[in-house]
């Protein structure tokens, strides 16, 4: 199954955080918050403008984000838990 969002809709998969800290401490999976960054899988073809023209968006399929703790809703794709969100929420792309 295809899926593309619409208009200013990102598809994000989430990127998993490291299961150990930089001091060798393992985290258990019961202590471990959801992470905050991503992939993006897919993306919208941009919001209307008030004059009717469409405004693309700034990332692209592949771009590594950041996005806001409680951003998004949760759906599932093809067996694989995703993210929906607005461009919006993402906070910003990292290199």
């Amino acid at each position: 199954m295809t899926f593309r969002p619409l208009h200013d809709r990102v598809l994000v998969r989430r990127i998993e955080a490291e299961a150990k800290t930089a001091g060798g401490i393992i985290i258990p999976d019961t202590a471990k918050e959801k992470p905050q960054e991503g992939e993006i899988v897919a993306i919208g073809t941009g919001i209307r403008s008030e004059d009717g023209a469409i405004i693309p968006l700034d990332v692209k399929a592949g771009d590594k984000i950041l996005f806001g703790k409680w951003s998004g809703s949760e759906v599932k794709v093809d067996g694989e838990d995703l993210l929906i969100m607005k461009e919006s929420d993402v906070l910003g792309i990292l290199s």
